[in-house]
């Protein structure tokens, strides 16, 4: 199973939108890339719509989405098109997914990564989610049992907190949203911790040594990294 911080298995693949290579083919971007249990079943379905429907968010991020399941190609084709032409939920109808889904027959993919636990189902894939970066880093791994569908507003704030946490070298706290503060990396000498406590660091505020945090304006961090996602 792969790790954070490691590079993502590389692979080729059929989808429904022609054959990928995986992550080359997204060089420069990130990616989520996703798994679900099957097709024609309710969780997913509304998991897919969401996804489809937020789409254009993620891309504002230079983000791309990949999904997979272990059912064949003309089962995709077909659920798709029954997501467009019957399914309305939240509001939400006539919503056609364009992003790659992946066949996985076989069930390689999904054991590559991961996806297939035993304790859940020996068949179907589990709710997995891979954040990788524009290097073809894994970044983040969130795992869902088969009863539980996403937060698709965390999967969002997942990706501005590590481009923001990249961009300016912070860290970002509990609960974490643009315009809220950011947490400075712990000072590496007892000079420096010491200036910080005296205030003397610049836009720095300390509540001790190793816990300090400065504001990072909403607008200056959705530009910051929405600038690096179109440069």
């Amino acid at each position: 199973m792969p790790r954070i911080g490691d590079p993502a298995p590389a692979f080729t693949a059929v989808t429904t939108q022609g054959d990928i290579t995986f992550p080359a083919d997204y060089a420069g971007k990130w990616v989520i890339f996703f798994s679900h249990p099957a097709d024609f079943t309710p969780v997913c379905t509304s998991e897919f719509m969401t996804f489809a429907s937020m789409q254009q968010e993620f891309a504002a991020y230079n983000t791309e989405l990949v999904g997979l399941s272990v059912d064949g190609l003309y089962s995709h084709i077909a659920w798709l098109r029954t997501i467009k032409e019957k399914i309305a939920f939240r509001g939400m109808k006539d919503v056609e997914v364009t992003f790659p889904l992946i066949e996985d027959v076989s069930m390689r993919i999904a054991e590559m990564y991961g996806m297939i636990m035993p304790g859940e189902d020996s068949t179907k894939a589990v709710r997995a989610v891979f954040v990788i970066d524009p290097e073809g880093r894994i970044r983040t791994v969130i795992y869902y049992p088969l009863s539980l569908g996403r937060n698709f507003d965390e999967l969002l704030r997942v990706i501005k907190a590590l481009q923001t946490a990249d961009h300016f070298s912070v860290a970002t706290p509990a609960d974490w949203r643009p315009g809220e503060p950011v947490i400075v990396p712990p000072a590496g000498s007892c000079g420096t911790a010491k200036e910080r406590m005296d205030g003397h660091d610049d836009g720095v505020t300390c509540a001790d040594w190793f816990f300090c945090t400065k504001e990072i304006p909403a607008d200056a961090v959705e530009a910051a990294i929405r600038a690096k996602g179109t440069a």
